[in-house]
């Protein structure tokens, strides 16, 4: 006996062995949108050449780690992106403004002795700190709006040892703040509370003040106890403002976290409410469920016993995909959810295509029995499966490398869930299946593996003799029109970008009754927000867009919009910066470009030019399409629409891989054929894959758009577009322009 069948099983169990440990011993880390948080994503502004550059950016990170790890968030997330921007993703923080405050604050912590105060006819004199004529000096109003004259900073945050927040319900000074010198930052604090000491009380130089971020936070009169030149001594005070224990148990973390190297600016604010991702989750777990259930149930009905093997090959591919997110400690989000269950729905398709040569192999005689018949699908089936599975491999790697955020996530789930299937169908499927119609009970009821008959699709084109190529024109015609007819949508009606592509504020809201989105609009208009777009996202759930809002205008729409909508809780809010927002939209501009490009590459250097150029010509046929009938709808389009259109072009380009892989093997058998006819011969051999990979796509993403709740619908709606384009086009798109084409070059030739 041969050995690789064992190496195949031992390979097998190895592999699912360690998956199932994996699983078992280490958790899927779920992003915001699955357990609730708030993302923000914040850019250095280097005010020098010097604190440009990464350096100053890393520098940046440790800083922010710090004031996370002081807030007592569980699993923060802190990563750079880029050279100058700086992710920071906060679960169970609901409080976006509070987060964003902390956070981005600069923290410039300076103290400063006070030489008196400034009148508003002194040229020097500003609401907001300058400069006087004097280099060492500054002008700065304080708590209460006076305006103070303060000599130039004596002591800064890195003199600090420590902060802490403390309350004295005897003293009188409530809630302050104790600070600890190290090094000569005690001896310096004595001298300036020393020189201060030397002014009579009441007169304003006799007062301290201390600075944050260029705003004075407390400036208290040193105690008369305090000696002229003596000075507070034992390296610690305590700083007072009248604070509430929020504000004082913040100003110790800012000052325990120290200063930031540079400013930031937040140009992305996300926040997601639990309900929201309890919700995701469990219409996920549905969808998940019932279409893989639904899946299964028609795979075994058409494949029978091998069919039911598949199936538990495709459990073997969940768990292998799960226990790969596990070890790799990807970050599983909502659109990475999706690609999870959708790429069971893609797993279908190796199984389909091995079963369907093995079906070929057995009916034609070629092979005697179902084990010999089942061997050779494989070994002819591998070509088409490695090219299919490449090209989705390529659409992932774009999404990792040029997109941001969940849409790159997704591109992971959906990386690691091509080579999973791949495993599952040539590995797994191969030695579960080729152990069973080994046995001696199916040897003798060849019938039962599902692989002894032709098949229902098969039957019906044997019967009826068709020739689908004949008129090659006339399929053009009509993929041409529904071009036309949806491509204009898009002059039409325009493309509704989402706030991520073009900056701006979306916030969700769900509410204890339905509203009305006429009612919303008015209320809102009165309240100052005329030009905001209000949506009904769900039968008690709406959005409100608008361009970008402060974190008060924010809660004032939100106040607004509780006198209309009854219970209204926001459960989503996304702030995107303007800079952001075109970025964004030029990534997924260039993204789409260079997947179309990669693909023309790709395909033609497996086939020839001429099938490279139809296959990439039907793809860019297939995003029009889509894109037209989003626009149509008016349904948004933003960056999951992208993962969903990404998906589309690796969905079309694998149809067209499959009948292209068999007219170039069916070329090379018979060389004088006539090109026409063996497009029409491959196209008929490659329709029951098509159909029955489809028809289980299609099972998945149906559950996905009827039970995968809101966050869902756009996605699996556009999947299901892409999905019946995709298999058109491959079909009567890319089939046919490839014989024209073929047909013209010929006809060149000869003149």
């Amino acid at each position: 006996m041969k050995r690789s069948p064992h190496l195949r099983a031992l390979l097998a169990l190895a592999v699912v062995a360690l998956s199932l440990y994996v699983a078992l011993a280490v958790p899927v880390q779920l992003g915001l949108d699955l357990r609730g948080g708030t993302r923000i994503v914040l850019e250095t502004r280097p005010t020098t050449a010097a604190d440009a550059g990464t350096e100053a950016t890393d520098r940046t990170v440790e800083v922010l780690r710090g004031r996370v790890d002081a807030l007592g968030v569980t699993e923060p997330t802190i990563t750079r992106s880029g050279d100058d921007r700086i992710a920071v993703e906060l679960p169970g923080v609901q409080d976006p403004r509070r987060a964003a405050d902390v956070i981005g604050r600069t923290a410039r912590l300076t103290f400063h002795q006070v030489l008196g105060t400034a009148t508003a006819a002194d040229p020097a004199a500003r609401p907001l700190p300058e400069r006087t004529e004097r280099p060492d000096e500054q002008v700065t109003a304080d708590e209460t709006g006076r305006l103070l004259r303060l000599r130039a900073a004596a002591l800064t945050g890195k003199d600090v040892e420590k902060a802490a927040a403390r309350f004295d319900p005897h003293s009188g000074a409530g809630w302050h703040v104790t600070v600890d010198f190290k090094g000569a930052g005690g001896q310096e604090w004595a001298r300036l509370t020393g020189e201060a000491a030397c002014r009579a009380p009441g007169d304003p130089g006799r007062r301290v003040a201390v600075v944050l971020d260029d705003r004075i936070i407390s400036s208290p009169q040193v105690d008369p106890s305090v000696g002229c030149r003596s000075g507070i001594g034992g390296g610690a005070t305590l700083i007072t403002g009248s604070f509430d224990d929020e504000e004082a148990t913040e100003l110790a973390l800012l000052i325990n976290g120290g200063a930031l190297p540079v400013p930031v600016e937040t140009v992305e604010q996300r926040t997601v409410g639990p309900t929201l991702g309890a919700r995701a989750i469990a219409a996920s777990a549905w969808a998940a469920a019932i279409g893989t259930a639904l899946t299964s149930v028609f795979i075994i009905a058409v494949y029978r016993v091998v069919g039911a093997l598949a199936v538990l090959a495709l459990a073997c591919y969940g768990l292998v995909s799960y226990a790969a997110l596990a070890a790799l400690g990807a970050t599983l989000t909502l659109p990475g959810l999706a690609g999870f269950v959708l790429a069971i729905g893609m797993a279908v398709d190796a199984n389909v295509l091995v079963f369907e040569r093995a079906r070929e192999e057995y009916a034609a005689r070629h092979r005697p029995t179902p084990r010999s018949s089942l061997t050779a699908g494989f070994r002819g089936a591998f070509s088409a499966i490695a090219d299919s599975n490449v090209t989705t491999l390529i659409a992932a790697a774009l999404l990792f490398f040029l997109a941001s955020g969940p849409v790159r996530g997704f591109g992971v789930t959906l990386g690691i869930g091509v080579l999973a299937s791949m495993f599952s169908a040539l590995v797994v499927t191969r030695v579960l299946a080729e152990h069973a119609v080994a046995r001696p009970g199916l040897r003798r009821r060849p019938h039962l593996t599902g692989i002894a008959h032709t098949g229902f699709v098969r039957d019906r084109l044997t019967r009826s003799g068709a020739h689908l190529m004949r008129r090659p024109r006339r399929w053009l015609a009509v993929s041409a029109a529904a071009l036309v007819l949806a491509g204009s949508g898009i002059v039409v009606r325009g493309l509704d970008l989402g706030v991520e592509f073009t900056g701006g504020r979306l916030v969700e809201y769900s509410t204890t009754a339905p509203v009305d989105p006429d009612r919303a609009r008015a209320a809102l208009a009165e309240a100052g927000f005329p030009h905001a777009v209000v949506q009904s996202s769900g039968e008690r759930q709406f959005t409100v867009r608008t361009s970008r809002l402060s974190d008060a205008r924010a809660a004032a729409l939100t106040d607004a919009l509780t006198e209309v909508a009854a219970g209204a809780e926001r459960i989503r809010d996304e702030a995107v910066g303007p800079s952001l927002g075109k970025e964004l939209r030029r990534g997924a501009l260039i993204a789409l470009a260079v997947a179309l490009g990669a693909q023309l590459v790709y395909l033609a250097a497996r086939f020839r030019w001429l099938l490279g150029t139809s296959a990439v010509a039907a793809l860019a046929h297939d995003v029009v399409i889509l894109v037209g009938v989003f626009a149509w709808l008016g349904k948004p389009v933003d960056g999951v629409f992208l993962a969903a259109l990404l998906t589309v072009i690796g969905y079309s380009v694998n149809d067209s891989v499959v009948v292209f892989d068999r007219i170039r093997e069916l070329g090379r058998r018979a060389p004088g054929k006539p090109f026409a006819r063996v497009a029409d011969q491959a196209l008929l051999q490659t329709l029951p894959r098509t159909v029955n990979t489809g028809m289980g796509a299609a099972f998945i993403l149906t559950a996905l758009a009827v039970l995968g709740g809101d966050s869902l619908t756009d996605f699996a709606l556009a999947l299901l577009i892409g999905l019946a384009v995709g298999t058109w086009s491959s079909m009567f798109t890319a089939t046919p322009l490839a014989v024209e084409l073929h047909r013209r070059t010929r006809t060149e030739r000869r003149t």
